[in-house]
């Protein structure tokens, strides 16, 4: 009988027409077992009037007694709406019960206030499996930390924690705070923040989130945010955000409700007038509780968002996970969102006989002191390859231009080409380069003792998964499908040349992008604008539903958009269309069945077709199958992250000969 809004918080019971927290107020945390002892006292009356037939009057003392703890909490709860003035479905069911008591029917109200209870239980533990998922990812960050103090490790709470400690974290620990390895190496599980099935290795310098796990190495970490202000933290609050908000058809309901029970309560009156037959009021009144009708929207909407939860899709309001199923137009930033924003060796070309490897031995030992995204592109490919670096002396970096050193008594020199010009190094070495800087290239040479040896070809990465994303996109309906970026063109055409995007506009400011989304919109479509949510803050808010990705550990993406991707994945925003309208189709499979269900009960209890306490099992059959239905919705995506464990490489021996490089597509 429960009709429970269960993205409504408990405060605002007392606004709306119906009951939002209901019989949950007052007895969800009721036991079982007290359920079952009201139970038994029924069937006991039943037992003594079949076993003993001239002992009625114990037999109907027990049904009183089983009447009572079953029909206390449904009582409770309808005397509160009245004392607030206010008529809910609590009262039907409460009219019922004491109908059947005032007739001297003990046996049938006790029953029919059992099947209310018992269908409120299970409907209420169902409804809440969904919202667990939910709830499960704010209740991982441990209690307990160990910080450092000095050479010392003390075990705090973890609410005792400050930007600044340090704090230890051994193999098969949870992090207790957002931070930074300070020295250290291990795997982490970041499955609970950013949806990734698979570990990520972390290594000093890197970010590490609180509430994942710290798989193996131990790991020393610097606090940058803890508490609330951690991103599981942040994860929370949106997740209550968007649990206080419902959709426009939620708050009809609302407003409506409250004419329901005075109309039902006229029917009632009406069967009485024309019969007068008790049983069939108080089946109008248990039938005519419209608990599927009332759950088609709520539940399925948290079996969504729980859905969208599990793969690290935060939904700020659940309104834009109902409006994504409309979207019929993506447009997306270039870096940073189809791009990973980092650059990659892509070409390596050794010159003058030098080998692969020694040339990149050479550039990694000289670029490792940069910081320099270039210097780092070609340190990480020397440490992938396994080549060792030397030591240099004399390391001078010229800010924009390039690095030189000495290394093996040879000077080096690592740069664009005007860069070692300046100098001193001779010869046509820009011959050999066969790469076109226009098309997103970026080139650095590599002179030793003023000739140049060969150099390396660079560029800002497609993400893997971009080209499986816009097929998705696309088969899913996206009618107009763009990218807007402020790049040069040959770059943006490349990018989307590569992961097959149809439209490019290139060369963007940011009011530009913002036009060209008030243009989309001027001409019908429905837009999602996905970006990194820094940069892209003024287009993000343009569209009709906004996309931050990898909002793990930015505060700004994870404001700045309506719907935050925890990492950067981009076969969730499919996904996210699939989920939506998957929601809306289980809604209105609810609703219809919600409204029917009620209308042939209350029909059929009218007509005298179904006694009271086939109503009452009725009623909870009907709100069951409502929450079975959406609860489909939560498993939804489980493809997008296989639980595979993966498979141990076996090492190989080490390669001493030249390293050689193909060129990287993505």
């Amino acid at each position: 009988m429960q009709v429970t809004s269960l993205l409504a918080q408990q405060d605002d019971c007392a606004d709306c027409g119906h009951d939002h927290g209901g019989l949950q107020h007052s007895h969800t945390n009721m036991k079982l077992w007290q359920t079952l002892v009201g139970l038994i006292l029924v069937l006991n009356s039943f037992l003594v009037e079949w076993l003993s037939p001239g002992m009625a009057t114990v037999g109907d003392l027990s049904a009183l007694a089983g009447t009572i703890v079953l029909a206390y909490p449904i009582l409770l709860v309808a005397f509160k709406d009245l004392r607030l003035g206010r008529l809910s479905i609590n009262e039907l069911v409460a009219l019922g019960v004491l109908a059947c008591a005032a007739k001297g029917d003990f046996r049938t109200a006790g029953i029919v206030a059992f099947f209310m209870l018992l269908g409120e239980i299970i409907e209420t533990r169902t409804a809440a499996g969904a919202r667990a998922s939910i709830e499960s990812l704010v209740k991982i960050t441990p209690t307990k930390a160990r910080r450092l103090v000095g050479n010392k490790e003390e075990e705090v709470a973890a609410s005792a924690l400050s930007v600044g400690d340090v704090i230890r974290i051994r193999p098969g620990d949870n992090i207790a705070a957002d931070g930074v390895i300070l020295t250290g190496q291990g795997s982490v599980n970041q499955a609970n923040i950013t949806g990734e099935s698979l570990p990520v290795d972390k290594n000093p310098g890197e970010q590490v989130f609180a509430g994942t796990v710290n798989l193996n190495g131990l790991l020393e970490v610097k606090v940058t945010k803890a508490g609330q202000d951690t991103t599981i933290g942040r994860v929370r609050e949106l997740i209550l955000a968007a649990e206080k908000t419902k959709l426009p058809f939620m708050r009809i309901v609302d407003q409506y409700i409250g004419y329901y029970t005075p109309l039902v309560l006229v029917i009632a009156a009406l069967v009485w007038a024309f019969t007068g037959d008790l049983d069939r009021v108080i089946s109008v009144l248990i039938g005519a509780c419209p608990c599927a009708f009332i759950l088609a929207t709520p539940t399925a909407m948290v079996a969504a968002l729980s859905a969208a939860a599990r793969l690290g899709i935060l939904v700020k309001n659940i309104a834009d996970l109902e409006a994504a199923a409309r979207i019929t137009a993506f447009v997306f930033d270039k870096t940073g969102t189809l791009t990973t924003g980092k650059l990659v060796v892509s070409r390596l070309n050794p010159l003058a006989e030098v080998a692969p490897a020694e040339l990149l031995r050479l550039a990694a030992s000289t670029e490792r002191f940069s910081n320099h995204p270039t210097a780092k592109a070609i340190v990480q490919l020397a440490e992938e390859a396994g080549v060792p670096l030397a030591t240099v002396t004399d390391f001078k970096e010229t800010a924009g231009r390039g690095v030189s050193a000495l290394l093996d008594s040879s000077r080096l020199v690592i740069g664009r080409a005007a860069w070692l010009r300046d100098n001193g190094v001779s010869g046509d070495f820009l011959k050999s380069v066969d790469l076109d800087e226009t098309a997103g290239f970026s080139l650095l040479f590599v002179a030793r003792d003023g000739v140049c040896i060969g150099w390396f070809g660079l560029q800002d990465q497609t993400r893997g998964e971009a080209a499986e994303a816009i097929k998705g996109l696309q088969a899913a309906g996206i009618r107009r499908i763009a990218m807007v970026s402020g790049d040069r063109k040959p770059v943006a055409e490349r990018v989307a040349a590569e992961i097959g995007v149809p439209e490019v506009v290139a060369e963007c400011l940011p009011q530009d992008k913002v036009e060209f989304v008030k243009a989309c919109k001027a001409k019908g479509y429905r837009v999602a604008v996905v970006g990194d949510g820094v940069n892209d803050a003024p287009a993000l808010a343009a569209g009709d539903i906004s996309i931050a990705m990898g909002a793990a550990g930015s505060e700004v993406a994870i404001h700045s958009a309506t719907i935050a991707l925890m990492n950067n994945d981009l076969r969730r925003l499919p996904f996210l269309v699939k989920i939506s309208r998957m929601a809306r189709n289980v809604i209105n499979q609810n609703f219809l069945f919600g409204i029917l269900f009620v209308v042939v009960v209350l029909t059929a209890g009218a007509m005298g077709k179904v006694h009271p306490i086939m109503a009452a099992l009725l009623h909870n059959v009907g709100a069951l199958i409502v929450v079975f239905n959406s609860a489909r919705l939560v498993r939804q995506g489980e493809e997008l992250e296989p639980f595979l464990k993966p498979e141990a490489k076996p090492e190989e021996p080490g390669d001493s000969g030249p390293v050689t490089l193909t060129p990287v597509t993505a």
